[in-house]
């Protein structure tokens, strides 16, 4: 994972509520084993039209957002099953952080554990920055990791909630697994002195 400390980028608008893990990477790409391709399943119902070419009228299909790494979506995204392959499909596409009010725990859990940031905002500022992207597609968001802070195209500022842990494996780029290995030396000497 590549380590995370801020972000500037421009920020895709999918403000639906409630987007669950199926519409997020269907059932129909899960029969893989490892990242490889799953971008191009990302939200597959929503992003191509029934004879297969792409939907113009979907946000990641429009070219201000080709580089865009943050998404910008409604209430409780992630929700449903709780397969992996939805953060792997969202980072495969180049998304890094997701913008919502609130997100599905297990959702949540599975972004953290593969380098994506959830950052829940509250109400007030989702509602600012998407009359502010209605205006103004392009505008760019900046997420400091470190201060756990989101600042909007207007200069104002939003703190958000993150827990140490997480917030550690983010900076450093690091997994769960990783974080013990970091540490090896120091279990290894406490296992030693157990003898």
């Amino acid at each position: 994972m590549n380590p995370f400390k801020t972000l500037t980028s421009p920020v895709i608008p999918l403000l639906r509520d409630d987007i669950d893990t199926d519409q997020i990477i269907p059932a129909r790409y899960l029969k893989v084993t490892d990242k490889a391709g799953l971008a191009e399943g990302l939200f597959a119902g929503w992003q191509y039209l029934d004879d297969g070419d792409p939907n113009p009228d979907f946000p990641l299909n429009q070219p201000q957002y080709a580089e865009a790494q943050i998404l910008l979506a409604g209430d409780n995204f992630g929700c449903g099953s709780s397969r992996e392959h939805a953060p792997w499909a969202l980072a495969g596409w180049g998304i890094r952080a997701i913008l919502a009010t609130s997100f599905a725990d297990i959702f949540y859990n599975n972004a953290l554990k593969n380098g994506l940031l959830p950052v829940t905002v509250d109400t007030e500022t989702h509602a600012k920055l998407a009359a502010a992207l209605d205006s103004a597609p392009s505008l760019e968001v900046r997420i400091d990791l470190p201060a756990q802070t989101v600042k909007l195209p207007d200069g104002t500022e939003a703190a958000f909630p993150l827990d140490p842990f997480s917030k550690t494996c983010l900076l450093e780029g690091i997994d769960q697994l990783g974080y013990l290995l970091k540490h090896e030396a120091e279990i290894a000497a406490f296992e030693g002195s157990e003898e």
